[in-house]
């Protein structure tokens, strides 16, 4: 009895050493890149993206007009999925994800089967027609999330009774909520 209660106490305290030297390393400072590098990890979690897809729309942003912050951030909005999601047709992103792989979003009246298509202003997004028919999908997905107070944002426009939407504009910095601080992947990627 007494050989293992030594041992349990012998484990504890490696286990508290090991503690120890974690606590000291969250205590650590980041550095300019970890926290540029972090902000992008953030970005990208919101979204839903990997480094591949995100650094196109990264070079997309660069290519464009304007500051390449903003663009990276307005492209990431028009995105059908988050155009979805936004339209408040799908509790997440993800949810916004499948549901258009699986065919069930149309824009303009066309099948898009691609997540990270690209909305245009006067695009017209609606559900396809065989979703429409399901109606406890309907029911359980789209309509309890139509009914909650989330105000969807002022560059669309959500026509309830019919569960379709419309892209009035495209999305500006004031339009993105989120905490996003777009500047330091800017500089990340400035490397």
């Amino acid at each position: 009895m007494e050989k293992i209660r030594k041992e349990r106490e012998k484990s504890q305290q490696d286990n508290k050493a090991a503690g120890d030297k974690s606590e000291k390393k969250r205590g650590k400072k980041l550095s300019g890149y970890g926290i540029q590098l972090r902000e992008k990890q953030k970005v990208k979690e919101i979204y839903g993206m990997r480094e591949r897809q995100f650094k196109r729309f990264f070079d997309l942003a660069t290519r464009s007009e304007g500051g390449a912050g903003e663009n990276l951030l307005s492209l990431l909005e028009r995105r059908l999925d988050n155009v979805v999601y936004r339209l408040k047709l799908a509790v997440t992103r993800t949810q916004a994800r499948q549901i258009i792989v699986h065919g069930h979003i149309l824009v303009n009246g066309k099948k898009v089967s691609s997540p990270s298509f690209l909305v245009d202003v006067n695009d017209k997004i609606t559900l396809a027609d065989k979703v429409v028919k399901k109606e406890k999908f309907v029911e359980q997905v789209i309509d309890k999330r139509l009914n909650i107070g989330i105000k969807v944002p002022e560059w669309l426009e959500l026509n309830k009774q019919n569960r379709n939407g419309l892209v009035l504009r495209f999305p500006v910095r004031s339009d993105i909520q989120a905490p996003i601080e777009e500047h330091l992947i800017v500089e990340l990627y400035s490397k």
